[in-house]
């Protein structure tokens, strides 16, 4: 079976705030859907990716600040310098066990994303 990964939810305590968190970070705004009155769903896209995340109101029971991601990008040091420029605090460039490069991002609700090249 052939499958690919559509979405991932981000649970996060305040949508509006999270949204503007991750368009300012230049994710694409794919919709911002209210179905009713317990239910609100927007989808958002990292440049370049396939994969997007939903944030938003009735999508889950997981704790704000309870998910962790990883973002790959082609160059970690201007990838840093972007999101820097755009607002984002990121951790410094750290390495892992194995020698592999990451950078820590966290959103205004603590869910983690690592930044890998």
């Amino acid at each position: 079976m052939d499958s690919k990964l559509e979405a991932v939810v981000v649970p996060v305590s305040d949508v509006d705030r999270s949204r503007h968190f991750y368009r300012a970070l230049g994710f694409r705004l794919d919709g911002d859907r209210t179905v009713d009155a317990g239910l609100r769903v927007v989808q958002l896209t990292p440049p370049g990716s396939s994969c997007s995340i939903l944030i938003g109101t009735g999508l889950t029971s997981a704790t704000p600040g309870s998910a962790c991601g990883v973002l790959a990008v082609d160059d970690l040091e201007s990838a840093r310098a972007e999101l820097e420029a755009c607002g984002a605090a990121l951790g410094p460039v750290s390495r892992c066990e194995t020698g592999a490069e990451y950078v820590e991002l966290s959103d205004p609700d603590g869910n983690r994303w690592l930044l890998t090249a």
